[in-house]
């Protein structure tokens, strides 16, 4: 589906969330920080950090996703979701591409967005 028949190109993606092992020190879990990401949804990794359950897996799938690769998708912790997953942005939304946006993108079969699948701001 292209980006402007959704109202946004990750919507209808969901790749970088079974991608990526999605890692944060344990503080910003819910356990140290109210309103930080869900402690239930992660995993101990090492003595300082935590990662989100089922993306240290061999096929990487982020226990937060409710997806379809490359249909619909939609994170269920969106509003709690950890700093690397807010790091990530959907290329060519500000103007640049974005390396983990198109590496997730094209290892699930999809192409990279490009400039024009956006639309003109003006």
């Amino acid at each position: 589906m292209p980006p402007a028949a959704a109202s946004h190109p990750c919507l209808a993606c969901g790749a970088c969330c079974a991608h990526f092992r999605v890692g944060m020190h344990w503080s910003e879990t819910d356990l140290a920080t109210p309103g930080g990401v869900p402690v239930a949804l992660t995993e101990p990794f090492g003595p300082h950090a935590a990662v989100m359950r089922g993306t240290w897996e061999r096929a990487p799938r982020c226990v937060a996703l409710n997806a379809r690769i490359g249909e619909a998708s939609r994170c269920t912790i969106h509003d709690r979701r950890p700093p690397a997953c807010r790091a990530v942005n959907a290329s060519w939304e500000s103007g640049a591409a974005d390396a983990q946006c198109d590496r997730a993108r094209v290892a699930h079969g999809m192409r990279a967005l490009q400039p024009g699948d956006w639309p003109a701001r003006g």
